[in-house]
């Protein structure tokens, strides 16, 4: 049965709270973790085990927030009230993070980033099962989650340019930053609560939770699809974490660090289009698949950059940045789908719970890139601190955790997603499956 495309009013109030929410996830992968090891003189490793330590704490809350809001029974939907009741949570926690008191430590990192996740758990996960119950459309959900996460990049590119704005280091540009969003936030998800309207939800279909679970066990997609998506978030977070140092140690252009990212998120934006008409002739796996292999290509020869070398990394950010529009429109699209396999074999409505798992997958790999790599620097030495000096091993090991480490992981997503079974034909025959029960 055809759906009818959703206006674009919606599709843009809808994903506007992805702007803020990118502006402020931005700094916990890019800024927070340089700003308390260089500018409050924490130890690389007791920063790096501190900030899984707090990811791994998502492991036990987005399943938790997830299955309430499916649960959740309000005349305002199951999605919107979380995502109002996590605003303040979100906010206090926001700026006892980025505008900590002098004496912060490993404690206060530790505290207000665990609450941090939280609210921002509850917010950004409501928000994606939100948007997948907005259409069961297979092609529709394409232009969904790239409406959001054309926000997202949005976010990103305000985020990342700040520094060449604000200027005085990272506390400065983290203040102002902090400053903005204690009003963009609020109005970006009251506005998207009273323009966007949740869909009904179906009447519950009886469903015994220990065959639910085995369902969502036996749902093969699910499980190459999340493993697929942890490890292409490791190799996207890796050169994230450390591109700031990256910047400043081996290119000795730690002044550009807010043109080479905006540059980067800025061929986001611009190459999302492309990969979502790309999806529609080679099926949304492969397209994916051949973004990320563009992106190894483009991204082999950072090893050979040296000091100095700016026209060449900028060409690199151009090129991965072009790749970058498929990581961000294609996998949340093909999560919306797997769902709906879960719905065909098990009656129930779970989209909370499923974008609750791979939420943990999405922080555990940024969690993962901070504490793989904070420990490896600090093993050879590396000195965060600004005008540091490091021996040409720290600086090696640097550009191995930055460029050959994040190739690696992407070709083991290849791997797992090139034969990947769900494409339209196959997702159209899950479709009809749920509609024919009454």
């Amino acid at each position: 049965m055809p759906h009818t495309p959703l206006a674009r009013r919606i599709l843009a109030a809808y994903g506007l709270p992805g702007l803020p929410m990118a502006a402020l996830g931005l700094p916990l992968f890019i800024y927070l973790p340089t700003f308390y090891a260089a500018d409050l003189g924490l130890n690389l490793t007791a920063v790096g085990a501190v900030l899984l330590l707090a990811r791994l704490w998502d492991g036990v809350t987005d399943p938790a927030v997830g299955v309430l809001s499916d649960r959740t029974r309000s005349r305002w939907g199951r999605r919107r009230p979380w995502m109002i009741t996590g605003l303040p949570v979100t906010l206090l926690a926001m700026w006892m993070l980025f505008v900590p008191p002098q004496d912060a430590g490993i404690l206060h990192l530790l505290g207000w980033s665990m609450l941090l996740y939280l609210g921002w758990t509850m917010i950004s996960l409501p928000h994606s099962a939100w948007g997948a119950e907005l259409s069961p459309d297979y092609h529709e959900r394409s232009r969904i989650t790239a409406s959001r996460e054309l926000f997202v990049v949005l976010g990103t590119l305000i985020a990342a340019g700040l520094p060449s704005l604000v200027g005085g280091g990272n506390a400065e540009v983290l203040k102002v930053l902090a400053i903005t969003l204690l009003i963009a936030l609020p109005l970006t998800i009251l506005l998207a609560s009273v323009v966007v309207s949740e869909p009904p939800r179906p009447a519950p279909r009886t469903c015994n939770w220990r065959l639910a679970i085995r369902v969502l066990l036996a749902n093969r997609p699910f499980r190459r699809l999340i493993v697929a998506y942890l490890l292409n978030g490791i190799a996207n977070g890796l050169p994230a974490t450390l591109v700031l140092l990256f910047a400043a140690q081996v290119l000795q252009l730690g002044d550009l660090s807010g043109l080479f990212l905006t540059v980067y998120f800025g061929c986001g934006i611009l190459s999302i289009p492309v990969w979502i008409a790309a999806s529609r002739k080679l099926e949304k796996h492969r397209a994916w698949c051949m973004a990320m292999l563009l992106n190894c290509l483009f991204f082999a020869p950072v090893p050979l950059l040296g000091a100095g070398d700016m026209a060449g990394f900028l060409a690199i950010c151009v090129l991965t940045g072009l790749c970058l529009g498929a990581d961000l429109a294609l996998p949340p699209s093909m999560q919306a789908d797997v769902v709906d396999i879960d719905t065909a074999e098990s009656g129930a409505h779970r989209a909370g719970l499923y974008f609750a798992l791979w939420g943990v997958a999405t922080k555990l790999a940024l969690a993962l890139a901070v504490g793989i790599a904070f420990p490896i620097l600090d093993l050879f030495g590396f000195q965060a601190a600004a005008g540091s000096a490091n021996d040409p091993l720290a600086l090696s090991a640097l550009a191995a955790l930055y460029a050959i480490a994040p190739i690696a992981f992407k070709l083991a997503a290849i791997a797992l997603m090139w034969g990947y079974p769900i494409g339209a034909a196959e997702h159209a025959a899950v479709k009809r499956r749920i509609e024919a029960v009454p």
